[in-house]
């Protein structure tokens, strides 16, 4: 299992975000997670992405303990945020040769940035539109080359157009081997590019089960709520 999660359980004071979450995601499977704002959704990235620790339960990331082999475990994943974390000050290209810097490789930045529609530009990120920032990111990623993808809201910031470019890119990355977990509030449209869906309700797994019959499960808990 690359994902291997038992009651995880995070507490900020007295509020818990997450409870006693239970979790298994096997090596190659996209799988989804969904919910309210407030649900969790994030909580539970950054927790699985090590950004964040737990308070309770226990976690196992490529059947290592982030406690002990934490170094290990953060060179095998890569996160990317809902807010996209780029280098203000750099252009896209300079982004992406500090990331091979940081990883002690050596790579073609364009080859990254032609795949997520970004050409050679010589300005600071800073001028880049959200979208641009979103791409960048994206790029990232892909340089990385994660065993585990962890994306959090991979379609915000992004015009329609931009959607089936996300679409082709997750595709890419699970074919590649990567396993790919995505929060996301676009239902309808993340379902069809996953295996499995958990739809969080204040920080519990409220269901689980194929991610197709995910929008279904959304509809019941909110129809029950009005």
């Amino acid at each position: 299992m690359v994902i291997e999660a038992h009651e995880l359980s995070r507490r900020y004071g007295r509020r818990w975000a997450l409870a006693r979450v239970e979790l298994e995601i096997p090596e190659g499977e996209r799988f989804l997670i969904v919910g309210a704002n407030g649900s969790g959704k994030t909580t539970l990235l950054r927790v699985l992405a090590t950004a964040i620790g737990h308070s309770l339960g226990t976690l196992r990331l490529f059947g290592l303990d982030p406690e002990k082999e934490l170094p290990a475990i953060r060179r095998q994943l890569a996160l990317l945020s809902h807010q996209p974390q780029v280098y203000e000050d750099l252009s896209a290209r300079e982004n992406l040769e500090v990331v091979f810097s940081l990883m002690g490789t050596q790579d073609d930045a364009l080859k990254y940035l032609d795949k997520v529609g970004l050409e050679d530009r010589p300005d600071a990120v800073r001028g880049y539109s959200a979208g641009m920032r979103k791409r960048l990111s994206f790029a990232r990623m892909l340089a990385q080359k994660p065993r585990l993808a962890l994306i959090d809201e991979p379609y915000g910031q992004l015009d329609p157009s931009g959607f089936n470019f996300v679409d082709a890119l997750l595709t890419e990355l699970s074919e590649q081997g990567t396993t790919v977990v995505v929060a996301s509030h676009h239902v309808d449209r993340a379902r069809h590019l996953c295996h499995r869906a958990m739809l969080l309700e204040k920080g519990q797994c409220h269901w689980m089960g194929p991610s197709v019959d995910v929008g279904r499960a959304w509809d019941a808990v909110h129809e029950g709520a009005s």
